[in-house]
């Protein structure tokens, strides 16, 4: 891409972020899939239902600055997990595994939903960033689903953490990361970068495209 078009779609992106901002639904409205950087890898038709699930959860989430959009569809060697700017339209990507339940044949691909304790599975929805604790999996931060496709994820202990099995070298061996229990896992070294720009109240959206 030349400098001068992916200066072009920088540029929407923004504006669109700006809206969102502003007013998330009129972003929704504005959002088009060839404003959207062809070089990034989060799916337009999912940013928009992300929007459209920040601008119905408003009320519940302070801080609207920055989301987050996890696209299950992709495969778990793939940086599926998005930190978008709302300010100027940047994505940041990031590894990220999905539970046991979701991939019991430990494909790397995601099956299935669930909401149901016990079942280890990941869960779609919008959520809501909580406190940061330190526990078995060392920093953690809590989550809250906002959706009845997630609200047992404070029930579950669905919450985002650091694993040993996700990492650029376990793609480069097995082709897949590992499976968690159903919580958001990161690779070690990225962990502290992801936890501090979410911070507590803003949304992690995650669904399929």
């Amino acid at each position: 891409m030349d400098l001068s078009r992916r200066a072009l779609l920088g540029a929407g992106v923004a504006a669109i972020a700006t809206a969102a901002l502003a007013s998330p639904a009129l972003a929704v409205n504005r959002l088009r899939a060839d404003k959207f950087p062809a070089e990034g890898s989060l799916d337009p038709a999912l940013l928009r239902r992300a929007l459209a699930a920040l601008d119905k959860h408003q009320a519940s989430i302070p801080n609207k600055d920055l989301i987050a959009v996890a696209d299950f569809s992709q495969a778990s060697r793939e940086a599926r997990f998005h930190l978008v700017n709302v300010g100027d339209g940047k994505v940041s990507s990031f590894l990220v595994a999905h539970g046991k339940g979701s991939d019991p044949k430990h494909t790397g691909w995601l099956k299935s939903f669930s909401n149901v304790v016990g079942s280890e599975a990941t869960s779609s929805g919008a959520y809501r960033t909580g406190a940061f604790y330190t526990g078995q999996h060392g920093r953690s931060m809590r989550l809250d689903g906002l959706d009845p496709t997630n609200d047992n994820a404070y029930d579950r202990a669905v919450v985002i953490h650091g694993a040993w099995y996700v990492s650029k070298d376990m793609v480069r061996e097995h082709g897949v990361l590992g499976r968690s229990q159903g919580c958001f896992a990161f690779e070690q070294d990225k962990l502290h970068t992801v936890m501090e720009r979410l911070g507590q109240g803003r949304m992690i959206y995650a669904d399929r495209a």
